[in-house]
């Protein structure tokens, strides 16, 4: 009776795969590298807009507030007002945060604008003069990974502001001038950074426990600030389905 050998995993002819293990690795590294921020990561952002001079009844000072790209709460200072947009807006709107809130955009507005006055004379240009600043924390495993401040002068970006390593970066170099202006006021520099990784920091993660109750998104200003950066459940049920066919692969390919 010819010798039967017993059926296992090593001795079933294995398929040829045409990814080596290396390369499978990498795949899934890179696949959960992808979902961690996508899912981890998250950013509030204040947008103003300063005018030097405005017509009597229209605001000096406008501004924007964005939870991960979605607009949920705007502000003048003609009205001196935050109004809500969307679920999250309407929420915060029921917080003790929200005079808190509407205090620091009015003074933050105000200060800002007296920077543009001062710098108003090396500014290359007739007439009034706007200054648009984007103010930009963000959050991730419970940390605060990012703080910067951004301006741009008559719709030209010019100077960085990185408050985590209080460093200025010029995208504009007719803009140095400014910049040495202000990197000499060390007291300016503080008010960034406490602004920023204080303030923003501890709001948004305020916020981020609002969110995470809410059953519906809130209103999406893609078209005003980018394209939303939420993620939707079918992103993560077909992330989780690619990572398991991968796992199989792999696990599969080293039996």
């Amino acid at each position: 009776m010819p010798n039967v050998l017993p059926v296992t995993l090593h001795n079933v002819p294995r398929m040829p795969l045409t990814c080596s293990p290396v390369r499978l690795l990498l795949l899934l590294l890179l696949l959960l590298t992808a979902l961690e921020i996508m899912v981890g990561a998250h950013s509030l952002c204040f947008n103003f807009t300063i005018k030097s001079w405005s017509r009597p009844g229209q605001p000096w000072c406008e501004a924007q507030v964005f939870m991960n790209k979605n607009l949920f709460l705007q502000y003048d200072s003609d009205s001196n007002m935050v109004k809500p947009l969307g679920l999250l807006g309407k929420k915060v709107n029921a917080t003790s945060t929200w005079g808190e809130l509407t205090q620091t955009l009015g003074e933050v507005g105000r200060d800002l604008r007296m920077l543009l006055l001062d710098v108003k004379p090396q500014i290359k240009t007739s007439g009034p003069s706007t200054l648009q600043v984007e103010m930009l924390c963000q959050r991730e495993a419970e940390r605060c990974t990012g703080a910067s401040w951004q301006f741009a002068i008559n719709g030209e970006k010019c100077l960085l502001f990185d408050a985590m390593n209080m460093t200025w970066t010029v995208i504009n170099h007719e803009a140095s001038k400014i910049k040495e202006t202000w990197k000499k006021d060390r007291g300016l520099e503080k008010y960034f950074r406490k602004l920023s990784m204080g303030d923003c920091n501890h709001w948004l993660r305020e916020f981020l426990g609002h969110q995470e109750a809410m059953p519906e998104p809130t209103v999406n200003a893609s078209d005003i600030h980018g394209s939303s950066s939420s993620l939707p459940d079918t992103w993560l049920i077909l992330g989780a389905f690619i990572l398991t066919v991968l796992m199989g692969n792999f696990l599969i390919y080293v039996m």
